[in-house]
């Protein structure tokens, strides 16, 4: 559940650190206290599908770091400034606290073999999403509380490698016959086993396809994406990870909570995928934007610059809806995966053509494209597989990126590990995208010993240190 925070000397202390702090804060999580392993499961999941799906610019900037979005009156974070809202510390905490945690005391409590498999795969997604995020990070001691007060942070790689084991042990230990796990508590598929199957072996995919230019890690990626797509991935949108917002508070959308309820205009498309777009006519257009400049004209904001809220193309009204749907990961994922494994020589059967135009036609029937309209894109030679300009690695990453508009974070590693498409440098910072986010501030003052260790194994504490699986 979520937990009433008490303000310590009017610092919201959020390390991950997870001594005194996370005491006074929550409670011992080595002593969890009376609440069900369902009501845990279900605010541990919602907790992130909320962060992800947000755009509050104090809790989630993906969709900036993206270039999906830009901003109108205050351009500090397309601008690349984290810390002037210590954005960092506030999704740490989320992460931490409201789901692994939570996800750590459910499992304690968990009665089921399939209950406890479908908890690891969302520890799973949840630690892959923090490696991501900012390399380096506190996992083998990080949850331990009071035991271990200032923990050590954990080398990332190392971490993924922990990560295939945890992932298939869950995969493991799930039964279609066995006691069952989670069901009206599970707001994702509703206790359906085979599609927590499903989604455990795409979760694999993409930890394997993610770290697939590591050289040391190359033969694991390359067994588990073959295991994970022999034991069965996704295959459609209706296997897609989402929950079904409402359309009433307190369980509306976060994006309706930021960009309706708010009544402010924070946010105009980025010129950044709106050219693009508009050079290849895609159809996905007018679901992705607002028509409010008429004819379907859309003109993107200069990214990092000052925007004029009128003068630009608005955020469609679809994602507005206080019950859209939230996504953690996604059919047209899956297949943009599974042509760069075709590519690379795995045995995952298809062609690179066919997962490619699968990951495209996946993403726009989701949107509510017409079939016909689907058929004409595909033809088109700037996207025809055959007949797009660039590498495999460009043409992928950038269909890519296209489909995962809305989803911030996911757009943003993209470009991180495909080096596409071509991003633009921020109006007023004039810095490039950053690599990744830079640790919460309150870990120089609260765990100093460890977080210099960290910064110091990853190359520096910096906006521009690389992900360790961004190698190109």
């Amino acid at each position: 559940m979520k937990k009433y925070l008490i303000l310590l000397s009017s610092v919201l202390v959020i390390s991950c650190a997870s001594d005194e702090r996370y005491e006074d804060l929550n409670r011992d999580p080595n002593n969890p206290t009376q609440v069900s392993a369902d009501a845990l499961f279900t605010a541990s999941a919602k907790s992130l599908f909320d962060q992800m799906e947000s755009t509050n610019v104090n809790t989630n900037v993906y969709r900036l770091f993206a270039q999906y979005w830009t901003e109108t009156t205050y351009i500090d974070e397309s601008n690349y400034d984290l810390n002037t809202r210590n954005i960092p510390a506030s999704h740490f905490s989320e992460m931490y606290r409201d789901v692994l945690y939570d996800l750590k005391d459910a499992k304690l409590k968990a009665d089921t073999d399939n209950k406890k498999a479908m908890i690891s795969v969302l520890e799973v997604y949840t630690w892959q999403q923090l490696v991501d995020t900012f390399g380096n990070i506190p996992y083998s001691e990080g949850l331990k509380g009071s035991e271990s007060p200032t923990p050590v942070y954990d080398d990332a790689q190392t971490i993924y490698e922990d990560l295939f084991g945890r992932i298939n042990e869950a995969i493991g230990m799930f039964s279609v016959s066995g006691a069952s796990g989670f069901s009206s508590a599970d707001i994702i598929y509703g206790g359906d086993i085979n599609q927590w199957i499903k989604f455990a072996n795409s979760v694999k995919l993409k930890l394997a396809m993610r770290v697939a230019d590591v050289p040391a890690l190359s033969t694991l990626a390359q067994t588990n994406a073959v295991a994970a797509v022999t034991a069965g991935v996704f295959t459609s949108n209706a296997d897609n990870a989402t929950i079904a917002y409402e359309t009433s508070p307190p369980n509306t959308n976060p994006l309706w909570v930021d960009l309706v309820q708010s009544g402010r205009s924070d946010f105009v498309i980025a010129n950044t995928i709106v050219d693009y777009m508009n050079t290849l006519s895609d159809p996905r257009r007018a679901f992705y934007f607002d028509d409010n400049l008429g004819a379907g004209t859309y003109v993107g904001g200069p990214y990092g610059d000052n925007n004029s809220f009128p003068s630009y193309t608005h955020i469609g009204p679809m994602i507005q809806e206080p019950d859209f749907r939230g996504v953690i990961l996604d059919y047209a994922e899956v297949e943009f995966l599974l042509a760069e494994a075709v590519e690379r020589g795995y045995a995952v059967g298809g062609t690179a053509e066919t997962h490619y135009n699968n990951g495209i036609t996946a993403s726009m029937e989701d949107w509510g494209v017409a079939s016909g309209d689907i058929t004409t894109y595909l033809a088109n030679p700037a996207v025809a597989y055959s007949t797009a300009t660039g590498t495999w690695r460009e043409k992928i990453g950038f269909q890519f990126w296209l489909a995962m508009y809305n989803r911030g974070f996911e757009g943003w590693c993209i470009y991180r590990k495909y080096d596409a498409p071509v991003m633009n440098t921020a109006a007023v910072s004039l810095l490039p995208v950053p690599k990744r986010y830079t640790y919460p501030l309150s870990e120089q003052t609260l765990n100093l010993t460890n977080y210099t260790a960290a910064a110091s194994a990853i190359g520096g504490d910096e906006l521009a240190t690389p992900i360790f699986w961004d190698v190109n």
